[in-house]
């Protein structure tokens, strides 16, 4: 159970990384520095970046769930 859950832990971690990086920039900070001022004009619809807001909460959401999880089965043995 404790390895399935650290397994799931370091998946969506990477997940949610990629899905963050993946967002559009909103100024000229880091995104600019890798292209993101070049392709603002050629990212995707709006559609796409609500879509990307939600499963980048969904996989926060369960990030969270899996530490608390992970920190009530060390607890308890």
């Amino acid at each position: 159970m404790v390895l399935t859950l650290q397994i799931v832990l370091v998946v969506i971690a990477v997940l949610m990384t990629v899905f963050i990086l993946l967002h559009k920039g909103k100024g000229g900070g880091l995104s600019s520095l890798f292209g993101g001022g070049v392709q603002s004009n050629l990212s995707g619809s709006t559609v796409v970046e609500k879509n990307l807001s939600r499963y980048t909460v969904v996989m926060a959401l369960i990030w969270v769930v899996c530490i608390v999880s992970l920190n009530l089965i060390t607890a308890l043995t």
